[in-house]
């Protein structure tokens, strides 16, 4: 305070004169902050303590399912044991001119972004202010029987109202502005496709719905809830409204393809289309950073994840293997929470498996993508098989011909005489440059001319095979044939 009495008591020239040289130094000292900021942020984008073996395989994974789908540009985040260990982009995210992907560069993750939306509900029901059971009515007036559909039913996309976006291309008409009501308006008051409740029907309609009551619930936008109350928290610094507007030219630009031909730079959908079902862009690194946050359980309370993780069944009590804008299921002994996502010329997912402490954020710039095959990929790899007898003891026959090596001891007289010195060598020079395969699952098992049969499934970052056996009760192999699946 007394620097201020100090300049109201000097002439108006002094105070001219200090008042000029503290606004440039305000300028000067606001242009440090910022470059110093921006480059913590560039920084802390780049994160790499994996174990190097392990990310040699993620890296493998990624480049082969970029090189299989011609995707430009991929970006990656891992978490294991329950912390952010590895950040990386691969290829290229513009190609005219040519500019390779780096970590800071943002992305859309289209319906990853219901996940936040979903969030923002049940934060809203932490405090009191509504409760997921009630009617949508009670929010937003006017929708199709809107006293009968509820908060819970949107969310797990139950609900019966239509999908306003189900192509996987962008309309001529989309490319113009709408609001949040013009979609109502034409997509949530006409028949539903369903009675509430009874169906499974993925619907983008249900997630504006959910965007008007956290903003009618809350007094804010839906992005200003969203930034007080989960981005800033937990410190996800580059999220971005793609909705209002479109990214910069220092993030990844979109592209698609038109049947087999050449990368095209993606239209933009016009404002509103996005909005609370797809409207968010980010890096990989901050998605990750919401990940560790479901793995914690940090943000919401303990009941709140319980009800997003829950899968929601129908009133018949068919399971829907989706909870409160997540999937949910459970693969091999592994707890799996999930969601892809998809605007023009971006294709993501986020796999996270809470019981493992380990999440894989996958974002690329290409409708074609492969993000959720790196993703799922990826996250298995890291996280491990918990094998049945079944799978190891042919995994082991599979390792052992990779190196030319067979144990006929193991062998029906049939698949021992099969196996003569050129199916063992050709076995040998066609597996053993593949190595160790990211997953080995036991698909189908059956009885048939009193053996069992088996089927297993092997993925590498390029290829699928598969693999089936007849098995005596002794134990013995009448069959062992590996095969390329489609």
């Amino acid at each position: 305070m007394g620097s201020s009495l100090q300049r109201e008591r000097q002439p108006n020239s002094e105070r001219l004169r200090y008042s000029n040289h503290m606004f440039k130094s305000r300028i000067v000292l606001g242009v440090v902050l910022s470059v110093c900021a921006w480059s913590a942020s560039l920084w802390a984008q780049a994160v790499d303590t994996i174990d190097p073996a392990m990310k040699a395989r993620v890296d493998a994974i990624a480049a082969g399912v970029m090189e299989q789908r011609g995707v430009p540009s991929a970006s990656l985040a891992v978490v294991e044991h329950g912390k952010l260990v590895y950040t990386h982009a691969y290829g290229r995210a513009h190609i005219d001119p040519d500019q390779p992907a780096t970590p800071d560069m943002r992305y859309s993750i289209g319906s990853i972004s219901k996940q936040f939306t979903a969030a923002a509900i049940l934060l809203l029901q932490e405090r009191g202010k509504l409760k997921v059971d009630d009617s949508v009515g009670e929010y937003v007036p006017g929708l199709t029987r809107g006293d009968e559909v509820t908060i819970r039913e949107i969310l797990s996309h139950t609900s019966g109202y239509q999908d306003y976006w189900p192509e996987d291309y962008l309309m001529k008409p989309m490319e113009q502005p709408t609001t949040a009501q013009e979609i109502l308006d034409h997509w949530a008051k006409k028949p539903l496709d369903f009675d509430p409740g009874t169906q499974w029907q993925y619907s983008n309609t249900n997630y504006v719905i959910a965007g008007l009551i956290v903003e009618k619930v809350s007094g804010q936008k839906l992005m200003d809830f969203l930034q007080a109350n989960i981005f800033r928290p937990l410190r996800m610094t580059s999220v971005w409204d793609s909705d209002e507007q479109k990214l910069t030219k220092a993030d990844a630009t979109p592209y698609i393809r038109y049947a087999l031909g050449p990368l095209r730079p993606a239209p933009k959908e016009g404002r509103g289309w996005t909005y609370a079902a797809g409207e968010l862009a980010m890096t990989a690194h901050d998605l990750a950073l919401w990940d560790e946050s479901l793995i914690a359980q940090s943000l919401l309370k303990p009941e709140s994840y319980k009800e997003m993780f829950t899968e929601v069944n129908l009133k018949d009590g068919k399971g829907t293997d989706y909870g409160l804008g997540v999937f949910t299921r459970e693969s091999h002994g592994h707890r799996i929470i999930s969601h892809g996502g998809e605007v023009t010329g971006f294709v993501s997912d986020n796999e996270v498996l809470p019981d493992d402490g380990v999440a894989v954020a996958v974002f690329t710039n290409h409708m074609e993508g492969g993000a959720s095959q790196i993703a799922r990929l990826s996250a298995r790899t890291i996280a491990g098989q918990n094998r049945t007898k079944d799978e190891e003891e042919t995994l082991a026959v599979y390792r052992g011909l990779q190196k030319g090596e067979l144990d006929r001891g193991k062998l029906a007289p049939n698949l021992d005489a099969y196996f003569d010195a050129q199916t063992v060598a050709d076995f040998k020079n066609s597996l053993g440059s593949l190595g160790e395969p990211l997953t080995f699952r036991k698909t189908e098992e059956s009885l048939r001319g009193g053996m069992t049969f088996r089927i297993f499934r092997l993925e590498y970052p390029t290829r699928t095979l598969g693999l089936s056996t007849y098995t005596y009760p002794d134990s013995k192999l009448e069959q062992f044939l590996v095969y390329p699946e489609q």
